[in-house]
Order: C-alpha cells, then sequence, then structure tokens
C-alpha cells in the first residue's frame, strides 16, 4: 500500500479539525452536566437522555473521520473508530442507569425508572433506541467483517437490546394499542424493535457460543434473550407465539444442559 504523502496527511488533519472540536466541546459539555447532576440529581434522568444521544452524535462524527481517513489517505482509523465504540457504550449505560439493564425481568422491576421519564414521548425513545441502533451498525460496517472487536459486539448488541426493550412502558401498552391514539404508530414500530434485536441478542449470543467461546455463559445469555422474548408474548397476549419461543429455548436448554454434561464427564476418561 502507497505511503500517505505529507501534504495528504496535512490536508486531512486540516479538514477533521472542525469535527474534533465539536467532539470535545462536547465532552466537556457533558462533563459539566455530570458535575450538575452529582450536585443535584432532580431531572437527572432527563439529562442523561440527552447526554446519550450526545454520545450517539460524538459517535457519528468519529465515524465521519475515520471514512476521511481512507478518503484522503487510503488507510481506516481505528483510534477513531475505538473511541466511537466507548462512546456507544456510554450512551447504553446513561440508558442503563435509567430503565436498567434487565434482560428478562418483570415490568415492575423497572417500571421506576420509566415513571422518571413520563414526558419523554413515545415517538422521541422510539427515535432514540433506533438512532442508538443505526449507530451501532454503522460501527460495525466501520471495522469491518475480520474485525478483532467481532465478538465483543454481540455484549453491545445484548445491552442495547435490553434497553430498546426496557424503554417500552408495558403498563401502558395494550391501551395504546388503538390506532387513534397518539404516538401509536412509534410504539408499534419500537415494540417491533424490540422483538427483532432480542431475538438477533439471542441468535448471536449462540452463534458466540458455538464459533467462538464454548462458554456456558454465552449460552446462558442466549436462552436469556429468548425468555425476554417469550416474556413480551406473555404480556401481550400472544400465547401461541410464546409457546413457540418456549419450545426453542427449551432446545437450547437441553443443548446447554448436554454439553455441560459432556464437559464434566472429559476428565474422568
Amino acid at each position: 500500500m502507497k505511503k500517505p504523502s505529507d501534504e495528504a496527511r496535512r490536508r486531512y488533519t486540516e479538514y477533521i479539525q472542525d469535527y474534533k472540536n465539536g467532539i470535545e466541546a462536547t465532552l466537556n459539555k457533558e462533563k459539566t452536566v455530570k458535575e450538575v447532576i452529582a450536585r443535584n440529581p432532580a431531572g437527572a434522568s432527563y439529562q442523561k437522555l440527552a447526554l446519550a444521544e450526545e454520545n450517539l452524535n460524538i459517535v457519528a462524527s468519529y465515524l465521519l473521520m475515520s471514512s476521511l481517513s481512507m478518503s484522503f489517505l487510503g488507510v481506516k482509523n481505528e483510534a477513531f473508530l475505538n473511541e466511537g465504540r466507548k462512546c456507544i457504550y456510554k450512551a447504553i449505560i446513561y440508558l442503563e442507569e435509567i430503565v436498567s439493564a434487565y434482560v428478562d425481568a418483570p415490568f415492575s422491576d423497572y417500571e421506576q425508572g420509566l415513571e422518571a421519564i413520563t414526558a419523554f414521548s413515545d415517538e422521541s425513545r422510539y427515535n432514540l433506541v433506533r438512532k442508538m441502533g443505526f449507530t451501532i451498525d454503522s460501527l460495525k460496517e466501520g471495522y469491518g467483517d475480520n474485525s478483532k472487536w467481532k465478538w465483543s459486539f454481540v455484549d453491545l448488541e445484548g445491552r442495547f437490546a435490553a434497553v430498546a426493550k426496557n424503554m417500552l412502558n408495558l403498563r401502558t401498552f395494550i391501551a395504546g394499542m388503538d390506532p387513534r391514539s397518539e404516538g401509536y404508530s412509534a410504539r408499534i414500530a419500537h415494540l417491533a424493535m424490540a422483538r427483532e434485536v432480542l431475538q438477533q441478542a439471542a441468535d448471536r449470543y449462540r452463534e458466540k457460543y458455538e464459533l467462538s467461546t464454548q462458554r456456558i455463559d454465552d449460552i446462558k445469555a442466549a436462552i436469556n434473550f429468548l425468555s425476554a422474548v417469550r416474556r413480551l408474548h406473555i404480556v401481550l397476549g400472544e400465547s401461541d407465539q410464546a409457546d413457540v419461543v418456549k419450545k426453542k429455548s427449551d432446545i437450547w436448554r437441553s443443548k446447554m444442559e448436554n454439553d455441560l454434561k459432556k464437559a464434566e464427564e472429559k476428565p474422568k476418561r
């Protein structure tokens, strides 16, 4: 590969300076907001929603700067991608602090967090989780298929799936199923996304278990995400779909138990 010229490097450095300045300004603002939250927790949940979105905006800048590196220099800038990955984790953590990181739990276990953001509309919730999902997909694409971070994205996507589901107010969801009710389209789209990413997380953890780690924790996580999908079906009165997911979960659990048994028998041979 041809080495980038000094002129190309100069032009690239000059071109991305505004983006770097914007990131620095946003990070300084984040630091100030966190100091305010520490002094006065009132309204912290809404501030954390804003901080989550700001971190996703930072990731967009890092992705753009990495893309520009390819255009100007012909090389991928993984340093920017790595910083972007850290910001996505921060965004997810902010949401976890509001609605919890629970994968499969009764709604009552994390309902209190949702009560703190009642003014955050259904459209805003859906737009935020959709933006987060798009940002994660864009970052994965930026790294490429053969990235050393391939399997770590399974955990990132799993945590995203959990908060995407937990941002749904399941206490009022059934009452809001009337197409004439405000926010109906956003709620339905959000529910569809939550189901999809929960199922994807289950499949990806199963894939990680089979193709990479053979760690029981990973197959357990896969089963846990399937259980979360089933719980959604039950809450919404979809008994047939819940039964289908339960059968799949039982098959996976049998697989896990058989693998555990084989692992325990190996030292005896």
